[in-house]
């Protein structure tokens, strides 16, 4: 991977690496894989529990997550009926795991009326054995969905951090992205989720959208601020086929940096931690309490058709969309499958040796954690250097400094994760990525 070099030439937006392997790299398995058997040798002591809801009352134009706008008919009800028979057929295959953390995702969780949504997070306790409030519980909710009612059945639940996807208070750039947001809708949001108590308030905003200035960035950022988050996470605009700006056929480059370093700026001003390239965390914002969670070894159990499961050498999932006709294809299948079906694992990406041990070092460098020679070595025997030699590349780029627990990205390097992240995916992964046909 000796090019770091010449991609640290070109845009520094070149992929976001929340995940290794990324979607776009999984296929249809060669053979079903009886979930019983793929879990059975699993270690099952310390999982993360993800539950999709593949809903929202609108379709942003930026938007590439497997969701459907307004689902229409019985649709939503037979959806929910089939994540209670997969959850079951789940919970059976893997015996009884231990959960340390908890999130529901979509889609907009909170497009779901309070007794749905009731219905959905009780699913952890009547049927995956988590006790509400046990554990750490994320959600995600868009401004326009957000009530008292269903907030009251967040916190009863245990909820312990929202996430409210606002991505800008300038009603001019939310309409250029086809997202018609009002400021009263907004302020009302915040309020409410600020009366409900829950712990953490996570913010979403996006800088590079379209029409939008350094200055107007920074007005929203200011905005943001006023309600006090305990998280933020700003998150630079991607154009990706199948979505509306990329049926635009508009390049958006490149505002994206200076927005991004104003405002790395302004948080660390006002006494916010820096995370990672995306997040950041105030000064009375503490990370997640609850049972010893890493992302970089322990596994997941996703429920809904948009939901991944990381075993060791198999993240599985249903297939991938981005357009509206193939997600609601693939919801409408899932609505209808059997629960012998919700057995097998059928769509996924088999991880190499060298698959497992890149996405160790992806997302621990991509962390505020950094990378430690001593933790990879324990967990692989062997030498990182002898493995990954080009890691050293990052301190002659000037992205990463020696500690003493091995590397991490300084400055430079954390602004350029998104160059960092798919210079280390391997060849193969990076192969099917290119090869992805987007649906």
């Amino acid at each position: 991977m000796s090019d770091l070099r010449s991609r640290l030439e070109g845009s520094p937006y070149q992929g976001y690496s929340y995940s290794y392997p990324h979607k776009t790299a999984y296929r249809p398995l060669p053979r079903p894989v009886p979930l019983a058997k793929l879990w059975a040798g699993e270690r099952t002591d310390s999982l993360f529990l993800y539950l999709h809801i593949p809903f929202c009352d609108m379709r942003c134009g930026f938007c590439n997550l497997f969701t459907r706008a307004r689902p229409e008919g019985s649709l939503v009800e037979r959806y929910l009926a089939a994540i209670e028979r997969q959850a079951r057929v789940v919970r059976e295959a893997v015996g009884d795991p231990s959960f340390a953390r908890m999130a529901v995702g979509g889609g907009t969780p909170t497009f779901l009326d309070p007794p749905a949504l009731e219905s959905v997070l009780g699913l952890a306790d009547r049927v995956m054995g988590v006790v509400p409030g046990g554990i750490p519980l994320s959600v995600e909710a868009s401004p326009g969905t957000v009530t008292a009612e269903k907030l009251r059945v967040l916190v009863e639940r245990g909820t312990t951090r929202l996430s409210l996807g606002i991505e800008s208070f300038d009603e001019a750039e939310t309409r250029a992205v086809n997202r018609p947001q009002r400021t009263a809708t907004v302020d009302r949001a915040l309020g409410l989720i600020r009366d409900s108590r829950i712990p953490t308030l996570n913010i979403d905003l996006i800088y590079g959208l379209p029409g939008q200035s350094v200055a107007s960035w920074l007005a929203s950022l200011r905005t943001a601020l006023r309600f006090g988050p305990e998280e933020l996470y700003l998150y630079p605009l991607y154009v990706r086929p199948q979505t509306i700006l990329g049926r635009g056929g508009r390049e958006w480059d490149d505002l994206r940096l200076a927005c991004y370093r104003e405002a790395r700026s302004l948080l660390l001003g006002e006494g916010y931690e820096q995370v990672s390239m995306r997040m950041f965390r105030s000064a009375g914002g503490l990370p997640e309490a609850g049972p010893a969670y890493r992302c970089q070894e322990d596994g997941m159990i996703g429920l809904g058709c948009g939901a991944r499961s990381y075993a060791t050498d198999l993240h599985y999932s249903d297939a991938y969309a981005v357009g509206q006709r193939g997600v609601g294809e693939i919801v409408e299948a899932y609505a209808s499958r059997s629960d012998e079906a919700f057995g097998m694992a059928t769509h996924g990406h088999h991880l190499s040796d060298e698959d497992i041990r890149r996405r160790f070092v992806i997302q621990s460098l991509l962390s505020g954690e950094g990378l430690s020679v001593s933790a990879y070595a324990r967990r692989f025997r062997s030498d990182l250097r002898a493995d990954l030699p080009e890691i050293d590349e990052l301190e002659e780029a000037g992205l990463a400094v020696v500690t003493a627990e091995g590397l991490a990205l300084n400055d430079r390097g954390v602004e350029r994760s998104d160059v960092v992240g798919p210079w280390l995916y391997s060849r193969k992964v990076g192969t099917l990525m290119e090869g992805y046909e987007w649906l």
